[in-house]
Order: structure tokens, then sequence, then C-alpha cells
């Protein structure tokens, strides 16, 4: 064991060296008053504003969600007891997978403990166990998640393709052997670039060349669409899409994951899938508060929420680019600063957090490559101007002083 240990020392200290060791930071989010949170700080508390989440829209400390989730708790007690075929399945689970095929237009639905295990459930289901040779197409800038479900088949043959790069895309789709199954693998918004995939464009490819599309949604629903459904709902091409994957974990405000697809594969994922069949179900609060939030941002009400989001998105991005600051062009409702060296990064952010009392995230390798490394802002529904204004002042001088 000590030469365990004496390894992952040695690695650890290798990773501070380089100024990307990760520390994380307690924050206790004060409920019904998101984005303000508390955080100890020099043995002190702490009121500090955050920037940086994924609950995009704010539902997690919403009145909608919230309120599910205690009835749920109330009736059914914390834990689902069980896997889904054990005891672990209810009524909201049943009715959010419902509710989630309808919002995707799809036959089925199926729900996973995270976006991480859906796909990789779903991509390794597909590529490692339904029959014959595969030849899978990923965008270079795919999530560690749709890596790691391509990786699991040993037989699968993988071809990257340059990130959003449609010509490169169909040259490679041109390599594959006559009668060999092809798949397109990607995203619509790209988390740290924050860019929206040429999703029409890869569909005609896909018809072209006869692939399946596996679209990855998890920072678009919610967010997109007339019903929260997505980039593909908002360009109309929903139903051109074979299978989609997303979260209840961001713009819904929630926790798990889950695959929207036809009735025959979505059974085949359940029947067949490990990751699912071996994992207790989400609990029924959770599942409670996810289906609340899904029709809340399915209605009139959600229309308003997301118009409320965008705009706030563009306000800052303004703000921020003319206070001089780096911001990288974007046309999603992710913020993205570039730093472009890992200490100079978690300089940054710790300013912003010790002097001038926000949370942003210094997010460096691996999420991006060296050399790459940003703040990452993602402004919500209830950040307000004030907010906004303190946010560039202080980006400003938190960039002065680590220059």
């Amino acid at each position: 064991m000590e030469a365990l240990n004496e390894f992952c020392r040695s690695e650890i200290h290798a990773l501070r060296q380089e100024g990307r060791y990760r520390e994380f930071c307690t924050l206790e989010r004060q409920g019904r008053r998101f984005p303000f949170a508390t955080i100890a700080l020099d043995g002190q508390a702490r009121e500090v504003v955050v920037w940086s989440s994924n609950d995009y829209l704010a539902m997690g400390s919403g009145d909608t969600a919230v309120a599910a989730g205690i009835t749920a708790l109330e009736t059914h007690g914390v834990g689902a007891g069980g896997t889904r075929n054990i005891s672990g399945t209810t009524r909201y689970h049943v009715d959010l997978e419902r509710e989630l095929a309808a919002l995707h237009r799809k036959e089925a639905a199926l729900l996973f403990g995270s976006g991480y295990i859906a796909n990789v459930s779903a991509l390794s289901c597909i590529l490692g166990t339904f029959g014959g040779a595969w030849h899978v197409f990923s965008d270079e800038k795919n999530h560690a998640s749709m890596i790691a479900g391509m990786r699991r088949s040993r037989s699968a043959r993988r071809s990257i393709f340059r990130h959003n790069d449609l010509a490169h895309l169909k040259e490679l789709l041109g390599t594959a052997p006559e009668g060999v199954r092809k798949l397109i693998a990607f995203e619509s918004v790209y988390s740290m670039d924050g860019d929206f995939a040429p999703i029409r464009e890869i569909i005609g490819l896909a018809r072209e060349f006869g692939a399946i599309t596996y679209l990855d949604e998890v920072h678009a629903v919610g967010l997109y669409g007339d019903e929260g459904g997505g980039l593909a709902q908002r360009e109309g091409v929903e139903q051109d899409i074979d299978i989609i994957q997303g979260t209840l974990a961001k713009g819904f405000g929630a926790q798990g994951g889950y695959v929207a697809s036809s009735a025959s594969f979505i059974d085949y994922v359940r029947s067949y899938a490990s990751d699912f069949i071996f994992t207790t179900a989400i609990a029924p609060p959770i599942a409670a508060a996810a289906l609340s939030s899904v029709r809340f941002l399915r209605s009139a009400d959600g229309v308003r929420l997301r118009a409320r989001h965008q705009e706030r998105a563009q306000h800052v991005r303004t703000l921020l680019r003319d206070a001089g600051l780096p911001v990288m062009p974007t046309a999603t409702h992710i913020v993205p600063v570039r730093v472009g060296d890992a200490d100079r990064c978690r300089a940054v952010a710790w300013h912003m957090l010790a002097e001038e009392n926000i949370y942003v995230t210094p997010i460096n390798y691996p999420t991006v490559p060296r050399g790459s490394e940003i703040i990452r802002i993602t402004p919500t529904p209830a950040h307000t101007d004030e907010m906004a204004s303190h946010l560039a002042g202080a980006l400003q001088r938190a960039f002065g002083m680590n220059a």
C-alpha cells in the first residue's frame, strides 16, 4: 500500500506544479435566494454571488420543483429502495419518462442516474451489443461520457472529425467500408466553447451516408425550443434525430439523465444495459421535482423564462466585451472568458472569490486543452443588472491584477 500511496502523492504533486489541482469549494446555496450562496472563508461565513452553475434557469431552487419534491419526500420517503426492477419504479419515474418522450416527440424514454451514465449505457449498447460492424464518427469536442461509451466497444471503429467541420465529417464518412453500420455522435451545445452544432447539416450528411444520429442535448434541454426540447426542437428537426440524450441536472434543475428514441431501442437498452439494470433508481423526490420542472418549462411560463435567460446572457456578454475582457464569441447562454494559463486562471478565480464575493469556476485541462483555460460564466434569469455590473468591474480588476 505504501508504494501506491507514494505514487498517488507524486501524481498529485505534479498536478499542483502544473497549476491544475482541483480544490472543491463548499457552497451553501441559499434556497429561494439563488444565485446567493454562503461560503466559509478564513473561518468566517461570507455571502457570495454564484456565476458558475449548470442550474441554468435557477429551477433547482424554484417553487415548482421544490414543492413537488417536498410532497414526494413526505409521501414516499427519501430513496427509491432499489433498482427499477426490484422496487425502484414509482409513478413519478413512469410519468417522467412519458413526459420526456413527449417533449422530444419520441416513442419512449429511459431514466438513468446521471447524464454520464445515460451516454455510456446507450452508446455501448449500440456499438458493443447490437449486431454487425460499426464505424462511429465523433466530434473532437464530445463529452468524456460519450467517449467512454464508444470505447467500451472493442470492435467498433472510431473516427474523430474536427469540431463542427462538416467537410471533414463528410470526408471521413466516405472512408467507411461498404456494409458497415455508421453512427454520428455529437452535441448540440458545447459547454466550454459555448457554440452550437450545425445540426441540420449533420442530419443531411447522415441521410446521405445512411448513418444513425446520436445527439447529446444536455446543455440545451429546457433552454431552447418552443417547449424546452433543446436545439433539435428549436431547429424543427427533433424527429430527424434517431437518439436524443439529455439530463435533468442542468436546465431542469434536478438530477439524473435520460435517453429518448424509438420504443424498440429504449426497451433494448432497458433490457441489456448493465449500468441501468444494476443501479438504484433515482430518488422519488428527485423524479417528482424533475417531472414538475419539465412540465413547467413546456408551458407558457417556460417560454417567458427562456426569453429572460437569453436576454440575461446577452446582457452579460455585452457588458464584459465593453469592459475590454477577452470574451469568446458565442451565440449560446454560456459566456466563456479566455485566460489561457492554468495558474493565472486559478488566480483570477481566487481574486473574484476572496476580494469581490463572486464565485466563478476556473476551467483547465483535461476539461479544455492546455493553453485554452477559461473562466466560464453562466448567467441565469435570477442575475440582476446590478450583479452583472459588479461582475464586469470585478473581472476587470482581477485580470489587471493577474496580467
